[in-house]
This record gives structure tokens, sequence and C-alpha cells, in this order.
């Protein structure tokens, strides 16, 4: 093979049968050429040539992974990020290797990144410590116009579960069953992305792609594939092989289904402010083996009624019953059980060995430890249900983003139901009550969950919470006095997912900050304010909803004039606009129209009401008025009466869910800005 045609024939070949799925032809070399540079990607500091995904499924659901991409350095920045690459991974469910990292030069040399600089080391880990791992690659100086070629291999998947013996642990937690979730959205530019699959034929695959278009193709009866994983390094005139994990190629089989989806010239992803998930949004590819959401919910009933997860031991029902002595409400006996649940046990995972993943630790693992994640304290919970005499099963949902038809993994997050004696089955979250007065978070409304009770169940969607149970009622009552000074008190009360987040800022800061809050929300406003009393309730008291009492001073508030008196009342300038009291302020109302769907914290009603007394009758002269918004979207009122000497502002404004769509966008956001006109529109009256 001396031939130097010949070599580059066999080199081109090679590269082809590494790149089943793409279009482009040349050496990789004239790829990176003909990418283009920073000019033609403004704003973008890296550029994906081509992100290539090939997996092998076996009959178990074992898959085996290769993962091939090329990434070109634009700009000095773009150098400075990817100097060292990182892949993670979970050693209990997942076993990753580095095939192999190039780098092209854009001199025309190819650097070969040795295993030395090959590092394999605990991943960073926070609140939850279940022994992952992650791979990380020094690649050293980059600059502008050199291109990364990595290939990585991987077996198994990306969730941890029970599961004995080698490669078993690699299976799906549905054996036999395939599932995955791929995104073709990006943050930086990609002119071609490929996810292609060897499916055995026996198992029947839905997909579906959402929010966009990608190219697809499946092929019947597959030909025995060449060995794909090779590469030639054309400078040393010699071929490598680059096997995937274990000695036989999993590409060789016979007789496969061959699903292929494709999209190119993807461009980068430009979230709003707000916005709902990415993935709620741009174009992504859902394909799983499972027949539909039921045949899901039977299988995690069953592995975790299996598992003996929930078994009542009698120090879980002495506990229990020490709980409940003397109570007969059943509200008032799930409402104990969940707050224990919620605070007894520690936010805190460990690696528990078995019973990760979908299958729940036993109650009686989680009460002797005292810690677990959302799973444990949904698991804790259900099982002391069960010892009060409910019944009760786990259920999975997806916080942060939606969950569509296909039964793909799609859960990041675990909770509980249980059955009331009148049939109704309610949710219950123990990860998210801590020091709220709901049993569930209204957080999640809008939210998809699953309930793994026998004989299975549908999807079903969590529905929307009145805005009235989540109120903040400010009502303030104050007199004008000689000079301008403002004196009067201020009374804050908040329900719901409103009184959690108020709550929450006095629970998580010492009680001296808990002085000072309310005055630094108020010295923005009048930097000379004085307090003359602050009383709040306690807030580790769950029976009634949070409160505040401000009693204050402010000289020289109003501006005196020798016929004139000018100010506006001071709860009309939203003085309470922080995170905690109003996140809903924070949001920018700049852009008229908006292409995603958006979201705020929970559904919520404010009601402002301040009475100001003048002392003595005044007339007015300028008296703002506002429009007022009525729509199912949001509903903002507000008015100035004024008579007898006093002046009084009522205002009103409701969001009335969590999730939007973007069509809700123009009367929410005039919703907002009425609200936030409200602070600058001084009262003029005559002397």
């Amino acid at each position: 093979m001396s031939d130097p045609r010949k070599l580059f024939l066999l080199f081109i070949l090679i590269l082809l049968s590494i790149r089943p799925c793409f279009s482009g032809s040349g050496p990789i070399a004239d790829l990176i050429k003909s990418a283009g540079n920073a000019d033609d990607y403004p704003g973008s500091n890296t550029l994906v040539i081509f992100d290539s995904t090939i997996t092998d499924v076996k009959e178990t659901g074992l898959s085996y992974v290769r993962m091939h991409k090329l990434t070109k350095i634009l700009t000095p920045a773009g150098a400075k990020r990817n100097r060292m690459l990182k892949f993670g991974y979970d050693p209990l469910s997942a076993k990753v290797e580095i095939g192999s990292i190039l780098i092209y030069r854009k001199n025309g040399d190819i650097d070969t990144i040795k295993k030395d600089k090959f590092y394999d080391y605990p991943a960073p880990a926070r609140a939850i410590y279940w022994g992952a791992r992650e791979l990380a690659v020094e690649l050293g100086r980059l600059e502008p116009g050199d291109a990364v070629e990595t290939i990585v291999n991987r077996k198994g998947f990306t969730y941890a579960l029970l599961a004995d013996g080698d490669d078993d642990k690699f299976i799906p937690p549905m054996r036999g069953h395939y599932y995955d979730i791929v995104h073709f959205y990006s943050g930086v530019p990609v002119l071609e992305k490929v996810y292609k699959i060897y499916m055995p034929p026996d198992k029947p695959l839905q997909y579906e792609i959402y929010n966009g278009e990608v190219q697809s193709y499946v092929h019947f009866g597959a030909t025995k594939v060449n060995k794909i994983p090779v590469r030639i390094n054309p400078h040393k005139k010699e071929i490598k092989s680059n096997h995937i994990l274990t000695a036989d190629n999993p590409f060789e089989e016979t007789d496969k289904i061959i699903y292929c989806w494709s999209k190119k010239d993807i461009k980068p992803f430009k979230p709003e402010p707000n916005m709902v998930n990415g993935s709620d949004v741009e174009t992504k590819l859902l394909l799983s083996t499972a027949a539909d959401w039921w045949e899901k919910a039977v299988w995690f009933n069953g592995v975790n009624e299996d598992f003996g997860s929930f078994e009542v031991t009698p120090e879980v029902q002495k506990k229990t019953d020490e709980l409940l002595d003397g109570i007969d409400d059943e509200m008032e006996k799930i409402k104990i059980l969940t707050h224990w649940s919620a605070e007894e046990i520690r936010y805190s995972g460990l690696s528990m060995g078995k019973g990760e993943g979908y299958t729940l630790h036993k109650g009686q693992m989680t009460f002797a430890d005292r810690c677990g994640v959302c799973k444990d304290k949904a698991g804790m919970l259900v099982t002391m249900l069960r010892a009060a005499g409910f019944t009760s099963y786990p259920a999975m949902t997806m916080a942060g983003s939606r969950i569509d038809r296909i039964p793909a993994d799609q859960f990041n997050h675990s909770v509980t139901v249980v059955e009331l004696s009148d049939g109704q089955w309610i949710l219950l979250d123990p990860t998210w009550v801590p020091g709220v007065r709901e049993l569930w978070s209204s957080a999640e409304q809008q939210q998809q969950f699953l309930m793994g009770i026998p004989g299975g169940a549908d999807l079903m969607t969590t529905p929307v919470s009145p805005p009235e149970n989540h109120y903040l009622k400010i009502v303030g009552k104050s007199k004008l006095i000689s000079g301008g000074t403002l004196m009067g008190f201020i009374t804050i009360t908040a329900e719901g997912q409103t009184d959690a987040l108020i709550r929450r800022a006095f629970l998580r800061n010492h009680k001296s900050w808990r002085k000072e809050y309310y005055k630094k929300l108020l010295a923005k406003i009048a930097p000379n304010i004085s307090f003359n009393r602050l009383n709040y309730s306690d807030p580790e008291d769950l029976s009634r909803p949070f409160s505040v009492e401000i009693w204050y001073e402010i000289q020289n508030y109003a501006t005196i004039t020798k016929d004139k008196i000018i100010f506006t009342p001071l709860l009309a300038k939203n003085p309470f606009d922080d995170y905690f009291m109003a996140p809903e302020l924070a949001m920018d109302t700049g852009k008229e129209e908006k292409q995603y769907g958006f979201r705020t914290r929970c559904s919520k009603i404010v009601e402002i009401t301040e009475t100001i007394n003048l002392q003595s009758p005044k007339h007015p002269v300028e008296i703002p008025k506002f429009d007022e918004i009525d729509s199912d979207a949001a509903k903002f009122k507000a008015n100035y009466s004024h008579g007898g000497g006093k002046v009084t502002l009522k205002a009103t404004h409701v969001m009335p869910k969590r999730i939007y769509e973007p069509e809700d966008w123009p009367d929410f956001r005039a919703a907002l800005i009425e609200r936030k006109e409200l602070m600058n529109a001084p009262l003029v009256f005559m002397k």
C-alpha cells in the first residue's frame, strides 16, 4: 500500500465509515477549513462542525454508545474555555472511556492527547453524594482556528438502579427497554448533529420530534456493519483501532433496524428572560420502546413493592402512633406525617447501595439514618402513611420542565400520593414543604406526574392553584403632619407560596438580620426612615399565615411648596420589591412580545391598601389614573379616592397561574407595567 493515491482513498473510506450519517466527504482538515471563522458566527466563541452519536442496543436494553464530535475554536475566549474537557458519568450505571482526543492545529499539525492527560476523579458534589465521577482531559493551550476532535465511548445509561452482577448494572431499570432524550439545540452553532441507533428487530421503537423539524430515516434488515470505530492517522500512515469497551465490536450485528435522525445548521439558542425550560420549546427527540406511561407506572409500582420499600417496622409504627396520638381528622394526620417526613429527614443523598434510582430505599433505612433525597423523603412518608392506615404510593415528576407523551425517562423528582376516605387522591411533597403551610408545593403547579399505583396510571398534570391561595396583602395607615413628615404603620400578611418565600427569608438568616430586613427595604425609598416598632409572627409557627407589623416615621417625606403638597404614598412605591416579597417586579418588561412561554414562581394575588390622613381637607390638583387590565393572563386595577382630609389607594394585581403561553405576555406585561407605574405617579394637593 505504498501508492499515495491508494492510501488517500483508504483514508477517505475509513473516514466515511466512522461518520456514516454525515454528508461531508472531505478529510477533517478540509471540514475545519471550510467551516468558517469568528466573522461567520458573530457572538459565538466555538463552532461544532459535527456531533455524532451512534448507539447499539442489546436485547436486554444494554446500550453501547459512541460519541464523536469535532469543535472549532473561534475566539480567544473559546480557546480558554476549552483548555479542559469534562465528561461526567455514574459508575453505578455507566462505564465511560475516551477513545481518542486529537487537536488539529491551524498550522496543519495534529496533536494526539496522550492518556497521561486523562484524569478520572470524583465529581464535585453538593447535597447528593452518589459517587458520580468525571473524566477530564487537559488539552493545554489552544488558539482560534484550532479544532478538537473527541471520540468517547459509553456502556450503560445515566441513572443508578437496583441490580447485581457485572454488566447487569448497566442495563436500564426497565430491563429489555430502551429510551432516550436527544436535544437538537445548542448554545453554540452546530453545522450537523446526528443521532443513530441499531435496534433489535423485535423491539418496536416509538419516537416523536417536538418543537421543530429533524430529518430521519428507518432502515430494516441491516446488513453486517463493518467495524466503525477505526481511524487512520495520515501522518503516521498506520491504522488504529478504537474498540468500544469490549473486545467484540458491538456494532458488528446483523438484521438490526437502523434509526437515524439528523439536523443541519443549528443556530445558537437564545433564551428569553423568565422563559420556560429550553427543552419545552426547542427541538428535541424522544424515543422509547415502552408502550405508554401506564406500563411505566405498573413497573414503578412493582419494583418498589417487590423490594419492600414501604414495609412498616415496629420502630416506624411506634413513631407514627406517637405523632398521631389523639388525632382523628384525616387531613390533620396527613399534615402531621408530611411535615415530620419533610423536617426530620435531612436532605442529604448518600450512596446507600441497593435502592438507588427508581427503587426507593426502605423506610426502615431512612428512618434510622434520618437523611435522604426526594425519593427517600417521599418513601418515608409513604411508609408512615401506611402505618397510619392510609393507602399511599410514590409518584414521579419533573420539576422545572414539561413531560411529553413518549414514555422516556423524563423525571427528576419523587413525591407521594395518598388516597382520602372519599376516594380522592392528593399529592404531597415532603421535599419542598419544610417551613411551608401547604402540603404540596404550588410552585409545582402545571407540572406532569406519574403515580406508581397498582394497575398503573396515565400521565397527569397538577392543577392551577388559585392566586387567592398565595396572597400578599399590604395595608398601610399614616398621617402627613406639618413639615411633610409621614408617620404610620404597615401590616403585611401572606399565604401559600408567598408566605413560604417570606418565611424562608426569616428561617435562613440570623435573628439580627430579621430586624434589619424591612428597614433596608424601606430605606431604599426613604433613607431617613426610623422604625418605632417592628413585630413579626414566629416563622416556625405554621398554624397561621405569616404577618409583619411596622411602625415608622419619615421626616420631610412630602415636598411642601408655598401652595402645594407633593408626595407619592409609601406603598405605591413598591418598597417591598425584593425576591422574597415580590420576585415578579424583577421581570423584564422591555420586549413587547415573547417567542417562548414564560413562567413566574407561582400564581399570586397582591392587594395594596393605603390610607393617608392629610389632617385637613385638601383640594386635589393632580390624582394619577391607571389603566385597568382584565384578562385570563393577568389582572390589574388601581385607583385613588379622596375626601374628608384623607386619600386612599387601592391596588390589586393578579397573576393567575405559574406557566404562561407567549400570547399571554402582552396582557401580563401591561399589568406589570401599570403596577410599576404606581412608583412614579405623585399626588399633588393644594395646601
